[in-house]
Protein backbone atom coordinates (compact mmCIF):
# COMPACT_ATOMS: atom_id res chain seq x y z
CA UNK A 1 0.00 0.00 0.00
CA UNK A 2 1.28 3.47 -0.80
CA UNK A 3 2.45 5.66 2.05
CA UNK A 4 0.02 8.40 1.03
CA UNK A 5 -2.94 6.01 1.04
CA UNK A 6 -1.96 4.88 4.54
CA UNK A 7 -1.74 8.53 5.63
CA UNK A 8 -5.21 9.27 4.25
CA UNK A 9 -6.64 6.26 6.08
CA UNK A 10 -5.07 7.44 9.34
CA UNK A 11 -6.36 10.98 8.75
CA UNK A 12 -9.89 9.60 8.27
CA UNK A 13 -9.65 7.87 11.65
CA UNK A 14 -8.33 11.05 13.27
CA UNK A 15 -11.13 13.15 11.77
CA UNK A 16 -13.72 10.63 12.97
CA UNK A 17 -12.32 10.68 16.51
CA UNK A 18 -12.22 14.48 16.51
CA UNK A 19 -15.75 14.78 15.12
CA UNK A 20 -14.46 16.95 12.27
CA UNK A 21 -17.32 16.27 9.85
CA UNK A 22 -16.27 18.66 7.04
CA UNK A 23 -12.73 17.22 6.89
CA UNK A 24 -14.05 13.68 7.22
CA UNK A 25 -16.40 14.22 4.29
CA UNK A 26 -13.58 15.42 2.04
CA UNK A 27 -11.32 12.54 3.06
CA UNK A 28 -14.06 10.00 2.40
CA UNK A 29 -14.61 11.48 -1.07
CA UNK A 30 -10.89 11.17 -1.67
CA UNK A 31 -10.91 7.55 -0.52
CA UNK A 32 -13.83 6.84 -2.86
CA UNK A 33 -11.94 8.38 -5.79
CA UNK A 34 -8.89 6.26 -4.98
CA UNK A 35 -11.01 3.11 -4.66
CA UNK A 36 -12.67 3.94 -8.00
CA UNK A 37 -9.29 4.08 -9.70
CA UNK A 38 -8.16 0.90 -7.97
CA UNK A 39 -11.22 -1.18 -8.86
CA UNK A 40 -12.54 0.25 -12.13
CA UNK A 41 -9.23 1.19 -13.72
CA UNK A 42 -7.59 -1.94 -12.24
CA UNK A 43 -4.35 -0.14 -11.42
CA UNK A 44 -2.00 -0.36 -8.49
CA UNK A 45 -2.39 2.61 -6.20
CA UNK A 46 0.83 4.59 -5.95
CA UNK A 47 1.48 8.05 -4.60
CA UNK A 48 1.47 9.34 -8.19
CA UNK A 49 -2.03 7.93 -8.76
CA UNK A 50 -3.22 9.56 -5.54
CA UNK A 51 -1.64 12.88 -6.53
CA UNK A 52 -3.49 12.66 -9.83
CA UNK A 53 -6.78 12.00 -8.03
CA UNK A 54 -6.20 14.91 -5.65
CA UNK A 55 -5.35 17.24 -8.55
CA UNK A 56 -8.57 16.25 -10.30
CA UNK A 57 -10.60 16.90 -7.17
CA UNK A 58 -8.90 20.26 -6.54
CA UNK A 59 -9.58 21.35 -10.13
CA UNK A 60 -13.26 20.37 -9.78
CA UNK A 61 -13.56 22.35 -6.58
CA UNK A 62 -11.84 25.40 -8.03
CA UNK A 63 -14.30 25.36 -10.92
CA UNK A 64 -17.23 24.97 -8.53
CA UNK A 65 -15.93 27.71 -6.26
CA UNK A 66 -15.68 30.12 -9.20
CA UNK A 67 -19.21 29.29 -10.34
CA UNK A 68 -20.59 29.75 -6.82
CA UNK A 69 -18.83 33.10 -6.45
CA UNK A 70 -20.17 34.21 -9.85
CA UNK A 71 -23.63 33.16 -8.68
CA UNK A 72 -23.33 35.10 -5.40
CA UNK A 73 -23.35 31.93 -3.31
CA UNK A 74 -20.50 32.77 -0.94
CA UNK A 75 -21.56 30.07 1.53
CA UNK A 76 -21.10 27.29 -1.03
CA UNK A 77 -17.96 28.90 -2.45
CA UNK A 78 -16.42 28.99 1.03
CA UNK A 79 -17.23 25.29 1.49
CA UNK A 80 -15.44 24.46 -1.77
CA UNK A 81 -12.46 26.62 -0.73
CA UNK A 82 -12.24 24.76 2.59
CA UNK A 83 -12.26 21.42 0.76
CA UNK A 84 -9.43 22.65 -1.48
CA UNK A 85 -7.33 23.43 1.60
CA UNK A 86 -7.81 19.89 2.93
CA UNK A 87 -6.97 18.30 -0.43
CA UNK A 88 -3.89 20.46 -1.02
CA UNK A 89 -2.37 18.88 2.08
CA UNK A 90 -1.94 15.66 0.07
CA UNK A 91 -0.02 17.24 -2.79
CA UNK A 92 3.74 17.83 -2.81
CA UNK A 93 5.18 21.26 -2.00
CA UNK A 94 3.90 23.70 -4.64
CA UNK A 95 6.43 25.37 -6.94
CA UNK A 96 6.95 29.11 -6.72
CA UNK A 97 6.27 31.35 -9.72
CA UNK A 98 10.03 31.80 -10.19
CA UNK A 99 10.61 28.03 -10.18
CA UNK A 100 7.83 27.52 -12.74
CA UNK A 101 9.24 30.27 -14.97
CA UNK A 102 12.72 28.72 -14.79
CA UNK A 103 11.35 25.29 -15.73
CA UNK A 104 9.44 26.77 -18.67
CA UNK A 105 12.61 28.47 -19.91
CA UNK A 106 14.55 25.22 -19.53
CA UNK A 107 11.83 23.25 -21.35
CA UNK A 108 11.78 25.71 -24.25
CA UNK A 109 15.58 25.61 -24.51
CA UNK A 110 15.84 21.81 -24.36
CA UNK A 111 13.00 21.13 -26.80
CA UNK A 112 14.01 23.88 -29.23
CA UNK A 113 10.47 25.28 -29.15
CA UNK A 114 9.98 28.47 -31.12
CA UNK A 115 6.24 29.05 -31.51
CA UNK A 116 2.81 27.99 -30.34
CA UNK A 117 3.05 24.98 -32.66
CA UNK A 118 5.68 23.54 -30.29
CA UNK A 119 3.39 23.75 -27.25
CA UNK A 120 2.97 19.94 -27.13
CA UNK A 121 6.72 19.36 -27.00
CA UNK A 122 7.14 21.79 -24.13
CA UNK A 123 4.17 20.41 -22.19
CA UNK A 124 5.43 16.86 -22.71
CA UNK A 125 8.85 17.79 -21.35
CA UNK A 126 7.62 19.77 -18.36
CA UNK A 127 4.52 17.81 -17.28
CA UNK A 128 6.28 14.97 -15.47
CA UNK A 129 8.54 17.42 -13.66
CA UNK A 130 5.74 19.57 -12.22
CA UNK A 131 2.92 17.03 -11.81
CA UNK A 132 1.07 17.78 -8.60
CA UNK A 133 3.26 20.77 -7.82
CA UNK A 134 1.55 23.47 -9.90
CA UNK A 135 -1.78 24.24 -11.57
CA UNK A 136 -1.52 22.75 -15.07
CA UNK A 137 -4.03 25.23 -16.52
CA UNK A 138 -1.99 28.15 -15.26
CA UNK A 139 1.18 26.48 -16.53
CA UNK A 140 -0.31 26.08 -20.00
CA UNK A 141 -1.17 29.78 -20.09
CA UNK A 142 2.34 30.74 -19.05
CA UNK A 143 3.86 28.54 -21.77
CA UNK A 144 1.54 30.01 -24.40
CA UNK A 145 2.61 33.48 -23.28
CA UNK A 146 6.28 32.61 -23.70
CA UNK A 147 5.82 30.92 -27.08
CA UNK A 148 3.19 33.27 -28.49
Amino acid sequence: MSALKTQITEDVKTAMRAGDKPRLGVLRMLQAEIKQREVVDAIEITDAVIHSAVEKMVKQRRDSEKQFRDGNRADLADKEAAEIVVLMGYLPQQLTDAEVAALIDQAIAETGAESGKDMGKVMGWIKSRVQGRTDMGKLSGLIKGKLG
